[in-house]
């Protein structure tokens, strides 16, 4: 008879990914596909649906509950979705209330539940990754946009409304640059991929030297300044200290002992983002109980964020 197993889901800004998982965190299926270039919701969600069906047929297995990690902000435990970062052709917003949880439900005949993109990916990283063993971290993604899931004590913590752990949005640079929010200076605004986009077009527009087009990627810039190109060099000097800012608060906050990092930006740009992280982290986290703070990579990679909505859908039903 085949095992209990979780569809995992987690959808960020540029990317859908499902899998099919154990409960003893076997991978038996997973595919990952770049969000196609649709105009409403019910397009995206008939993406995300028949990718589901697919690792569902490959896995061949009893599914017994689903999870997924989305990005934020949405209403928990409702599980109706406004994520920032998933947007049409013309950058206008997809999901806006979008009843993501019951679609599934509906769609699937199972129970499902659905929790931010970064809380799964902390979630993942301590049960099968780099978090493993750690009581109080932090586990963030910096990707198309940047978010968090904060464990203390042992405990995904959710806030008041589900929303805890939007490091992202912690300002770094005030008067900076204008994020997604809305708000100047947030770490998203930064150092997330959009954010580098925008900052980008903002010093094109300025008069900067640089050998970016209009409209280049965080992945071209990353490129540039690999190859020595200043603008885009400076880039990442700037979200890199953005970045070990953000880190630096939530540690004097949450008194924390690890940060586990995953997300596009984080694990394919570290060589440009992590040294100038850590030597800004240093110099900023000076109370005593905030210099011990350990920043590692997500072991997981691509994958943290489906091991996590995977335990988050076991502990729905109680497997």
């Amino acid at each position: 008879m085949p095992e209990d197993s979780a569809l995992a889901i987690d959808i960020g800004g540029t990317k859908l990914a499902a899998g099919v998982v154990t409960a003893d965190g076997r991978m038996l299926a997973t595919e990952r596909l770049v969000t196609p270039p649709v105009w409403s919701a019910d397009e995206l969600f008939q993406v995300l649906e028949d990718l589901c069906q697919r690792v569902r047929n490959v896995a061949d297995t009893n599914v017994v509950s689903i999870g997924v990690g989305c990005g934020g902000p949405m209403k928990y435990p409702d599980g109706i979705v406004s994520p920032l970062n998933v947007v049409s052709p013309s950058g206008e917003p997809i999901w806006r209330d979008f009843p993501l949880r019951a679609r599934l439900a509906e769609a699937f005949g199972q129970p499902c539940v659905v929790d931010n993109d970064a809380k799964a990916l902390a979630l993942g990283e301590r049960w099968q990754g780099a978090g493993r063993g750690s009581n109080n971290m932090l586990g963030m993604v910096v990707s198309t946009g940047v978010g968090g899931g904060i464990i203390l004590d042992g405990k995904l913590l959710n806030g008041f409304a589900g929303n805890s752990g939007h490091v992202g949005h912690i300002i770094v640079w005030p008067n900076g640059p204008l994020c997604g929010c809305g708000a100047r200076g947030c770490v998203e605004g930064v150092a997330s991929g959009s954010g580098l986009a925008r900052r980008l077009s903002d010093a094109l527009a300025a008069g900067a030297s640089t050998s970016l087009a209009p409209g280049s990627t965080a992945v071209e810039i990353a490129a540039a300044a690999r190859q020595g190109d200043v603008l885009a060099t400076e880039l990442f000097r700037t979200a890199g200290e953005g970045v070990g800012r953000g880190i630096a608060s939530a540690a004097a906050l949450l008194d924390l002992e690890l940060v586990v990092i995953g997300g596009s930006i984080a694990l394919r740009a570290w060589d440009l983002l992590g040294p100038p992280l850590e030597t800004t982290l240093r110099a900023t986290a000076r109370l005593d109980f905030t210099r011990g703070v350990r920043v590692v990579h997500a072991e997981l990679g691509d994958q943290a964020g489906l091991f996590g909505a995977a335990l988050l859908a076991f502990q729905s039903v109680g497997a």
